[in-house]
């Protein structure tokens, strides 16, 4: 694996790959997305986020209208995500998300944010039904199948042998390269979250698209 320190972003970069992205909420406060698309350091731009949308059963994160629109607008290839409440009703979960995401040709299928069950409080098998219902009511809804982003723990406790046929997004720190994982159905990887972009105030999740750039359109509309 290719890395190296890009001193622009403030990390360590896996340059082996060319898509590099970030993930954006409203603890990123206002975003100027005109910047976040224009910068570039070390010949390394981003050319996608992933915004959050909704939580649980009733929020809406109040930055999402204005990143959502103006992202789109800086050229920015953009998808939505619902942060997964596991003590939620599943199906207001999935209505919450869909009545605030309208989703256009080229933007990343929907994502199911899942790394919230303290210390098990909810019981697998409840929490596996519970997320296939709401992966069940996205997927009807929008024609595609939702991709799950999961750190390595959770992945490994839920969603390994249950949603195997799900695309994958997954929160890996620990190590040069993600393992333990399905490898024909991780698409994206977030390697960091202490990046630095201009734009942007505070730290960053960085992430990148590890298939084939042509495989992209495997996970969009």
């Amino acid at each position: 694996m290719q890395w190296e320190f890009v001193n622009g972003y403030g990390i360590r970069m896996p340059l082996k790959y060319t898509i590099h992205g970030i993930d954006v909420s409203h603890h990123n406060n206002r975003i100027n997305w005109q910047r976040v698309s224009q910068m570039q350091a070390r010949g390394v731009g981003l050319q996608f986020v992933f915004v959050k949308a909704t939580e649980g059963a009733s929020l809406v994160d109040r930055r999402f209208k204005h990143n959502w629109q103006e992202a789109r607008k800086a050229g920015l290839k953009r998808g939505a995500y619902h942060f997964f409440h596991p003590k939620r009703d599943p199906v207001k979960q999935a209505q919450n998300f869909i009545k605030t995401v309208t989703l256009k040709p080229g933007d990343f299928a929907p994502v199911l944010d899942f790394e919230r069950n303290a210390k098990g409080t909810v019981p697998a098998d409840r929490l596996i039904a519970d997320i296939r219902v709401w992966l069940r009511l996205v997927e009807d809804h929008y024609g595609t199948k939702p991709i799950i982003y999961v750190n390595r723990h959770f992945y490994l406790l839920y969603i390994a042998g249950n949603f195997d046929d799900y695309p994958l997004w997954i929160a890996d720190y620990s190590s040069d390269h993600p393992r333990h994982f399905k490898a024909e159905r991780l698409y994206i990887w977030q390697h960091n979250e202490k990046g630095s972009v201009d734009g942007i105030r505070g730290k960053v999740d960085f992430n990148v698209f590890v298939c084939e750039p042509d495989r992209l359109n495997e996970i969009s509309l």
